[in-house]
């Protein structure tokens, strides 16, 4: 099992090429940037773990140019997003950067996506929220066709367009594996649609992970890969048997001193 750190990097905390250098020189697997491209002023959706949002959620940088920075200081850390909001992203300049990113990384690039949650900011990207999940199976469809053929077209209700031209290519073939996340019905759907692995939003139990192994078997898919955020330190064993492949530690966006000090308490558990 491989252990991966989830974090919010901001203009207020250690920098992205700091956090990777640290992160592989003590021995962890992967990181993940989440990501929020804006915070509306005037919010209605409520934040999800209750209580006012964290600071963190209004000041986190670009994914990939966070972990651009990363990859160039490090050979082998993962390099994930966790997740990207594709509904609010268009299409073909995801497809250039994720694979921009795989190609200037050697290939270790791990495609988080998941629907989102803030109406207020879909909507300012144009996104009808009620017909966000229809889009996002339909933009992974279009993800994967624009990734596996040098001409590649896509037509569906809402994402259309042409044959077109585009590389680089992923290094990782066909493409690098996506990442769904959420636990919801129609999230476990995608996953077994389009996902090569599971993302959870939230702390998942053990139990609830044979429960979704189950579920994912039932529809053919056997192959998938579990990552879990948000996880209970006292549990490890019981995730292990569970069959989870990387455990994730969700870190606040700290400085650098204070980062580093909580990566080198989190490192112990890397030898497991």
């Amino acid at each position: 099992m491989d252990f991966g750190v989830l974090t919010f990097v901001t203009d207020e905390g250690i920098r992205p090429a700091a956090l990777g250098k640290a992160l592989e020189e003590r021995g962890f697997e992967s990181l993940f940037i989440a990501e929020h491209s804006h915070i509306p002023v005037k919010r209605e959706t409520p934040y999800p773990d209750g209580g006012e949002m964290p600071k963190m959620y209004y000041r986190t940088l670009d994914p990939f140019v966070t972990l651009t920075a990363a990859a160039a200081v490090t050979t082998d850390l993962r390099l994930g997003t966790g997740v990207v909001l594709q509904i609010q992203r268009d299409v073909i300049h995801t497809a250039k950067e994720v694979a921009s990113l795989d190609l200037v990384s050697g290939g270790r690039v791990l495609f988080g996506i998941g629907a989102g949650w803030n109406r207020e900011e879909m909507r300012n990207h144009g996104t009808d929220p009620r017909k966000r999940g229809a889009l996002l199976n339909e933009q992974l469809a279009a993800l994967k066709e624009i990734w596996a053929n040098d001409e590649a077209e896509f037509h569906g209700e809402h994402v259309d367009f042409d044959p077109i031209f585009q590389w680089p290519k992923p290094v990782q073939t066909p493409h690098p594996p996506i990442y769904v996340g959420g636990d919801s019905p129609a999230a476990l759907n995608r996953l077994a649609a389009y996902g090569n692995a599971w993302f959870p939003s939230s702390q998942v139990t053990p139990e609830r992970i044979r429960e979704v192994r189950a579920e994912l078997a039932d529809k053919g898919r056997t192959d998938v890969e579990f990552t879990i955020p948000g996880f209970d330190l006292g549990a490890l064993d019981a995730y292990a048997e569970a069959g989870v492949n990387r455990i994730v530690h969700f870190i606040e966006d700290l400085p650098e001193d204070q980062m580093l000090r909580k990566l080198d308490e989190l490192a112990k558990y890397n030898d497991r």
